[in-house]
């Protein structure tokens, strides 16, 4: 699974969010590596076994001849409280990963493949994540 080897901070706070703006993704927006991709259409939070079991499907679809790309890495740490434990005495301990996404964010790409296959994988890849997507071609 994704983790950075490295972090500054253990705890991170948690983003607000305004429920009146519509956050759109200005970076990674456009296919840079493959032929297809995969682009978020609603703001999520993919946590790094969501990713790993995303990018594992892909790979077992297109086989050896298909290229795989992963456009996002998970490098915000997440917290959780253990079961039954009482509100209050703190935050809860970092647990793992996780990666925020906002519309229009590519999040795969694959190349090498024909476009039937291509489509096919990262569609099976879209059931895995939290987040409704669809498959766009480089233009």
């Amino acid at each position: 699974m994704l983790f950075p080897k490295k972090v500054k901070h253990r705890k991170w706070q948690t983003a607000r969010r305004n429920p009146k703006r519509a956050l759109v993704a200005t970076r990674g927006a456009t296919i840079a590596f493959g032929s297809f991709g995969l682009k978020a259409l609603t703001p999520a939070r993919l946590r790094s076994n969501q990713i790993e079991s995303a990018r594992k499907v892909i790979s077992r679809t297109v086989g050896k001849t298909g290229k795989v790309w992963i456009r996002v890495f998970p490098d915000k740490p997440f917290t959780k409280k253990p079961p039954e434990v009482k509100l209050g005495k703190g935050k809860g301990d970092p647990v793992g990963y996780e990666v925020e996404i906002w519309p229009g964010r590519v999040l795969f790409e694959v190349d090498g493949v024909p476009a039937d296959v291509a489509e096919k994988a990262l569609r099976k890849a879209n059931m895995k994540l939290p987040l409704k997507a669809r498959v766009v071609a480089r233009e």
